[in-house]
């Protein structure tokens, strides 16, 4: 399809965060005693943010998250803001071959201080301006729900069935196909494990896409 604009989740689309975030959520809760592996994390949380994650895994763990997770995640996230956070293979040269004026926004669960110091990071901050959206700031419901898409779209003047939307996570790709907008499942992380690919299409997404060259292919870009 051509499109008019197009929209990023970040972490396990543009940053390598999705199995680092994952494999502090089970070390955390392994040595807690709750044994979790990363690929069980994943399976389990990827994707949700605020309390829609903490509901998430103190229904996993059949109790209240032990007193000090808020201490452990902020100083596991402080760590990595000052560090850096790889990107996903391609998708820096694939921002920077998309046309100027084709409108583009990141819409993620994470904070806008997230995006913009890995956007920083990367070398890619100013190829998105001030479209940086967050579930948890910008509107009332986060993903799964479809508002993040439908707002960002919004704050791009773009009709949200005229937006490409770039997914990564079961939780996003729900949010996303409920949006209107035309989606693509990007496996291209190291989060994606074999099958992942079918588990996105099962929640409706329109293409899958294993590398950016793909997204290309598809977008026509």
């Amino acid at each position: 399809m051509t499109i008019d604009a197009l929209l990023f989740d970040f972490d396990g689309v543009l940053i390598e965060s999705e199995y680092l975030g994952n494999k502090h959520i089970a070390d955390f809760l392994t040595a807690r005693g709750h044994a979790i592996t990363p690929e069980e994390s994943m399976a389990n949380f990827m994707g949700l943010s605020g309390r829609d994650f903490r509901d998430r895994v103190e229904a996993f763990i059949g109790e209240p998250l032990p007193a000090d997770w808020t201490e452990a995640r902020t100083a596991e996230n402080d760590r990595v803001i000052a560090e850096g956070i790889g990107e996903v293979a391609g998708a820096i040269a694939f921002v920077r071959s998309l046309p100027a004026d084709l409108p583009k926004a990141v819409v993620s669960s994470s904070s806008t201080r997230w995006i913009s110091t890995h956007l920083d990071h990367l070398g890619l901050r100013d190829a998105f301006g001030d479209h940086l959206y967050s579930g948890a700031e910008h509107v009332a419901r986060g993903k799964p729900a479809p508002d993040l898409y439908l707002f960002g779209a919004q704050q791009l003047g773009v009709s949200i069935e005229r937006c490409a939307i770039l997914e990564d996570s079961p939780v996003g790709a729900t949010g996303a196909v409920a949006s209107g907008g035309h989606v693509i499942g990007l496996c291209a992380g190291t989060h994606c494990l074999a099958g992942h690919d079918a588990t996105l299409r099962a929640l409706g997404v329109h293409a899958i896409a294993h590398d950016f060259d793909e997204v290309r292919r598809l977008l026509k870009l």
